[in-house]
């Protein structure tokens, strides 16, 4: 069961990075995608965090809202 949890898990972060359009702004570049990805963890290891976190959150729930959904 484990093993399927972590196949949807996979699957539905997939579709976030879809769902912002990386893969077409990239031009499907694995490396800019990843590197985006390492930039925002430094962010969540810096000192204003919970900052970063709170304006992140915001802009993840306005994305989720009706009018973006895809």
């Amino acid at each position: 069961m484990k093993r399927r949890e972590r196949t949807r898990q996979l699957i539905e972060l997939g579709g976030l990075v879809a769902k912002t359009d990386l893969i077409e702004l990239t031009g499907d570049d694995r490396a800019v995608i990843l590197g985006l990805l390492v930039e925002a963890c430094a962010k969540l290891r810096g000192e204003e965090r919970e900052q970063q976190m709170a304006l992140w959150r915001r802009r993840g729930r306005r994305a989720f809202g009706p009018e973006n959904c895809l």
